[in-house]
């Protein structure tokens, strides 16, 4: 059905642009779509498996109307001298052409699949076939990776190969056939979680007894040196002196940022505390520091007198642990015999993550034995921004020349058709360890790109298709919905928002971010010029500090008027910061007048709302934009037609962004929301990756490194995709916006490799 009543208007699918197939989706949803025949409801429908965009009756979808015949447009006519004459069009004159809907496709790249039974079931004994009896089947490249106790031993475990199994199991053989005792071994994991589930799996396994378990040096970097530096020099690192929360650190730093004249509000506190933690972990000491900014030159006094305040009252914080422990054992060199004769053996987890303090320390521990056993894969290093570096995997054997290289090459968790496409998308990185994973089974289903218009139908398309999976029996855990930066979920949020599907997700609302809540705090102002918390959020833009609030107040009592009139009259040292803000009082007065989209453009050039995201120091921030996240901001506002609406509409979703992080907890089916960096390590049956655009994945910090001739950021970021793309188990769904942030996009880079006409044979 392409015909449909819209406001007593009679509507063509061919005849409405591609921008407004949105619009007419939210009217069906909203009711406002009537069939032309029979005048029943009718929705649009708007899927990644639709072919193409088509009207269906809502209480009987199986019902077909014949199709109504739109009328031709009347001629236009003009009157002169008296005659009627069809009104002419210029010679250059062109009729635009409208956007048409782009029908998903399917990756043209393939490899026949070739099942290869690489399973040991056969001419094997003692503990390894004890293990395949109890269902904890080894490969034979797993085999090795367990056995080989001794020396060092690198093992790249690509994605979905079973590097848990392959540690737990070679913990176990440790213990049962070589007869190791457990305390001189040190397990090492990146999460307190992945630390316990290995103990729970060394439980099961057979033979394991329960008390060797618990004598294993299992946990964090974090934990295990914390306890080492507990143990001999407890008055200094006492867990009452251990800065727990961001706020107390953020408070240390904004109290040294007085005495550098840093605005508590203007300047990136947050995005200061990142940098430092970065140096930290990269091993660089205030004084090594070498900033290659203004913001980071002011981050790194910051740096300096921060590390001075924690020295003078004794305090410390998590980094400070791995340096600490470091510190102490370099200092004491019979402390540091004693514990390399204690530990002989180290397995590391996620050994691709690992960052230089990190890697010193096991350096150091094992300088004696050299039994280090990391296992991990470079082509999921991602991390780069907290100070990993796959380098030390990379160059493993500069420092240990003798060790022994195993790669796990088995994919157990997705399709054949998954694993080459992700292989041949990453195969494009210069820096790797050459690899080639195999799948153990092919779905027949090849990775799927669709083609939204922008980020409004993306989201659209991605809810039908849950629907229609969901109805056919698909439990909504089986799917999740990946993204670059946590602001690209906003619109996928707002539409799951508005369904019954179950849904969770860990980070807080896109109205709660600090950019986009002062930004609607001028609107808010706009039409309520008593807000005090909106006033308070918009002085730093107006380069005004905190204290100015007062005298606002004060004065909007003193003349009874509104706190944005008694802001007009505030005094400053300098006339010219009055005159602008005698100007900027003017221009929110008038934004209630105007559409959203129109106020936004006044407040970020008129108003100086960017010049201010510069001078924080969002700007420097790689991972998410400050200007960004004012960009996303006008895609949502483009669809409402007042300040109020919206307004209601950015209220309404934050307190239910609120509501559903409470819930999700107690869902035992949800559709999991999250960005790629925290979905690493997880997987579901479906998987849709969106915003696959230039820009987007690869983002622009990396973009712009390249042109500057590093490549390292925009090789992390195919990595980032590589592992988005192996979350999935059966089906991979890759968005390719047509349009983002309201700007024609461009297909990410990284999508050339899946599209090669070529077809190699898999030998």
């Amino acid at each position: 059905m392409k015909t449909v009543v819209y406001n007593d208007h009679l509507l063509s699918l061919e005849h409405i642009n591609r921008a407004d197939l949105q619009k007419i989706y939210i009217a069906g949803k909203n009711g406002e779509l009537t069939c032309p025949i029979c005048r029943e409801h009718v929705q649009l429908k708007l899927g990644i498996q639709t072919e193409f965009p088509y009207f269906f009756h809502t209480q009987s979808p199986d019902k077909h109307c014949p199709e109504a015949n739109v009328p031709a447009k009347p001629i236009d006519y003009i009157e002169q001298n008296g005659f009627k004459i069809p009104k002419g069009r210029a010679i250059t004159a062109t009729t635009k052409e409208l956007d048409h809907f782009k029908p998903a496709k399917r990756i043209t790249y393939k490899i026949p699949f070739t099942y290869e039974n690489l399973v040991l079931t056969e001419n094997t004994s003692g503990y390894i076939q004890l293990l395949a009896e109890a269902g904890i089947v080894l490969d034979e490249n797993q085999v090795a990776a367990v056995t080989e106790t001794e020396g060092s031993l690198l093992v790249l475990a690509g994605a979905g190969s079973g590097k848990t199994r392959v540690l737990t199991a070679r913990t176990a053989y440790m213990l049962e056939v070589k007869k190791i005792d457990p305390r001189s071994i040190m397990l090492v994991t990146f999460t307190a979680k992945a630390a316990n589930e290995m103990k729970h799996r060394l439980l099961s396994y057979p033979k394991i007894k329960r008390e060797h378990v618990h004598r294993l040096v299992t946990g964090t970097f974090h934990s295990i040196f914390y306890r080492i530096l507990l143990f001999h020099e407890p008055q200094n690192w006492a867990s009452d002196k251990l800065l727990k929360k961001d706020w107390q650190r953020e408070k240390i730093l904004k109290e040294a940022g007085k005495e550098l004249d840093l605005s508590e509000k203007e300047f990136a506190y947050d995005l200061a505390l990142q940098q430092i933690g970065f140096w930290k972990n990269s091993h660089l000491s205030p004084n090594e520091v070498k900033p290659a900014t203004e913001w980071e030159e002011q981050t790194a006094l910051l740096y300096k007198k921060y590390e001075e305040r924690k020295a003078g009252e004794g305090l410390f914080d998590f980094d400070d642990m791995l340096i600490g422990c470091y510190q102490l054992l370099k200092s004491s060199s019979s402390l540091l015999e004693y514990y390399q004769e204690r530990f002989h053996y180290f397995l590391i987890d996620e050994f691709q993550d690992i960052n230089k303090v990190q890697y010193e320390l096991i350096k150091l521990l094992s300088g004696k034995h050299k039994n280090v056993c990391g296992v991990g894969d470079d082509d999921q290093a991602i991390y780069s921004f907290r100070g990993s570096d796959p380098s030390f995997l990379l160059d493993f054997e500069t420092d240990f020349p003798s060790a022994k290289f195993i790669i796990l090459e088995q994919n157990y968790r997705s399709a054949h058709e998954i694993v080459t496409a992700a292989g041949e998308m990453i195969a494009e990185n210069r820096l790797r360890k050459a690899k080639r994973m195999r799948a153990q089974f092919s779905s027949g289903e090849l990775p799927l790109l669709f083609f939204p218009y922008d980020e409004e139908e993306e989201a659209t398309m991605i809810l039908t298709d849950i629907q229609e999976r969901i109805s056919q029996g698909e439990n909504p855990s089986d799917f999740a919905i990946l993204y670059r930066t946590n602001a690209g979920s906003r619109a996928i949020f707002e539409r799951l928002a508005t369904s019954n599907l179950p849904f969770k997700m860990d980070s807080d609302s896109f109205y709660d971010r600090y950019i986009v809540r002062v930004a609607l705090s001028f609107l808010k102002l706009s039409v309520n010029e008593d807000d005090p918390q909106s006033l308070c959020d918009i002085l730093p833009i107006l380069f005004l500090k905190q204290s100015a609030l007062q005298s606002i107040k004060a004065n909007s009592i003193l003349m009874d008027c509104t706190l944005l009139e008694a802001l007009a009259q505030i005094k400053t040292p300098h006339a010219f910061q009055e005159k602008k803000v005698k100007r900027c009082v003017s221009l929110i007065r008038k934004l209630k007048d105007l559409s959203p989209i129109m106020a936004l453009d006044i407040i970020e050039k008129d108003i100086g709302f960017l010049d201010f995201l510069k001078k924080r120091g969002n700007e420097s921030n790689q991972l998410e934009k400050g200007s960004d996240d004012l960009k996303d901001l006008k895609v949502a506002v483009k669809n409402f037609p007042t300040i109020s609406a919206f307004l209601s509409h950015a209220a309404h979703m934050s307190s239910m962004n609120k509501e559903i992080k409470k819930l999700s907890k107690h869902f035992s089916e949800a559709i999991t929301l999250s960005t790629i960096h925290r979905a690493k390590g997880l997987e579901f049956q479906n998987v849709y990756l969106i915003g696959a655009v230039d820009g987007s994945l690869p983002h622009d910090f990396a973009l712009d490194s390249y042109r500057n001739g590093d490549f390292s950021a925009l090789e992390e970021e195919r990595r980032l995709f590589y592992v988005a793309m192996t979350r999935a188990r059966l089906r991979l769904f890759i968005s390719v916006p047509e349009y983002r942030r309201g700007k024609k996009a461009h297909p990410s880079r990284f999508l050339k490799a899946l599209n090669k006409e070529k077809r190699p044979i898999l030998k």
